[in-house]
């Protein structure tokens, strides 16, 4: 996870350049109306610089670099080092009115995935929450993040908001610099077969791969597992005009739910990729969605077992009649069981030892 905390000294006090140069002034017996002649300001402009009331400006900083042989980029660095502190403390000042927003969020979790640096002002914190979302304020963030409005949540019932929007961000942020070539959807439906057979392998062999795979063909494949609150399984965004970004949370970590989830998303890339929307999608429950998510569930199923079969399943009465009927079919035999269990032709607690589960680093990959 490429997460950047900046440790750069922040003063919280702000000297105005105005002291530096009456210091300076007292240092070489110079008054400020001497100054001032030499300069060519008013005595009043000077009076306003050492006061603070009057910031040095690069003509001014040119003029007093003669005069005082200190270079005018001190000055101006001053000056900006000054205003930039100054502002920093009128702008919190505004944001300590959200400061108790903060309790919405998933702080705790940031901090335990590194995307924030512990503070004990929560004002800083506040701070880093915006720049990890990427925005000025509270009401950019609403702008932006907001749920339902932001995203298509058909499948996401009683869902944490600031969660979801938590774990979307995260994987805008690791998508960026994964190197992918412009989305091409002829070429996706040509490597459907080959992720497909990427069910019977383990994931240490199929995780690198279905992201290289994908990658070939515009498809950005980020794993993150879920900000508790968020209820997600999986969502599909385009992170660019010619890029679309999948997002798996590996939730429940059932093989056969993984696989279903993933060409669910998938779907949405090559049958609704035209409207450019944010598809977010919880598990799959019988009979629910509207007619995108329904159209998504039906290409998933008949990826994973094709259509055709539908009337032999029926038939799969024996763990030996699903191992062979999934090696005819080139899947795992998990998958198989997935759906006997979710077309009630099987008991949820009937052939559990034929499925699998997956289990990644705690960060995410």
């Amino acid at each position: 996870m490429s997460t950047t905390v900046s440790n750069q000294f922040s003063p919280d006090f702000a000297v105005a350049p105005g002291e530096t140069l009456s210091e300076l002034l007292d240092d070489n017996g110079m008054s400020q109306a001497e100054l001032a002649r030499r300069t060519g300001l008013s005595a009043k402009h000077i009076n306003q610089i050492v006061s603070g009331d009057a910031s040095i400006t690069a003509e001014t900083a040119i003029r007093l670099e003669r005069v005082t042989k200190v270079p005018s980029r001190f000055w101006l660095n001053l000056e900006a080092q000054y205003q930039d502190l100054v502002t920093r403390q009128r702008e919190a000042l505004i944001l300590q009115a959200d400061v108790p927003w903060l309790k919405e969020l998933p702080v705790r979790e940031l901090l335990k995935r590194g995307y924030l640096k512990r503070s004990d002002v929560t004002v800083d914190t506040l701070r880093q929450v915006l720049a990890f979302f990427g925005v000025v304020n509270r009401g950019a963030w609403g702008t932006i993040w907001q749920v339902p409005t932001a995203y298509r949540t058909s499948r996401v019932l009683d869902v944490n908001g600031p969660a979801l929007a938590t774990w979307l961000r995260i994987g805008e942020l690791k998508a960026i610099g994964v190197e992918a070539k412009p989305f091409s959807k002829k070429a996706l439906q040509a490597i459907i077969p080959e992720l497909r057979s990427l069910t019977v392998t383990s994931s240490e062999i199929w995780e690198p791969k279905l992201k290289s795979l994908c990658a070939s063909v515009g498809v950005v494949v980020i794993f993150e597992p879920e900000i508790p609150g968020s209820r997600i399984s999986g969502a599909v965004r385009w992170v660019e005009s010619d890029r679309a970004l999948v997002q798996m949370s590996l939730r429940h970590r059932w093989g056969d739910i993984f696989w279903f989830s993933f060409f669910h998303e998938i779907a949405h890339v090559l049958l609704h990729d035209r409207k450019r929307l944010t598809f977010v999608d919880g598990p799959p429950k019988d009979g629910n969605g509207d007619d995108l998510e329904l159209e998504a569930d039906a290409f998933a199923s008949h990826t994973l077992v094709p259509k055709q079969y539908d009337a032999h399943l029926q038939s799969l009465d024996s763990p030996r009649a699903v191992k062979s009927f999934a090696a005819q079919l080139g899947i795992h035999p998990g998958v198989v069981v997935g759906r006997l269990q979710h077309d009630r032709l099987l008991s949820y607690s009937a052939m559990n030892n034929l499925r699998v589960r997956y289990e990644f680093a705690e960060s995410g990959s």
